[in-house]
């Protein structure tokens, strides 16, 4: 889904700054560009940022690259 439409970011690129290291707006705003035109993404890229560092997100993560 895109999140951010001024600059075309998705939740999968949101999610993927979070496992390279990205935990804050500002970073996710110097990174991918997010919250830098109208602002409108900000909230949303906000939530799923958290969401992303979370502990629950990151052990579901790793569970679902162990292989079968």
């Amino acid at each position: 889904m895109y999140v951010c439409l001024c600059t075309g970011v998705t939740d999968r690129e949101i999610r993927e700054a979070a496992e390279n290291g990205v935990s804050s707006m500002r970073q996710l705003g110097k990174e991918l560009g997010v919250g830098r035109q109208c602002g409108r993404c900000a909230c949303t890229a906000r939530e799923i940022l958290r969401e992303s560092r979370s502990a629950d997100y990151l052990s579901l993560a790793n569970m679902l690259a162990q292989p079968a």
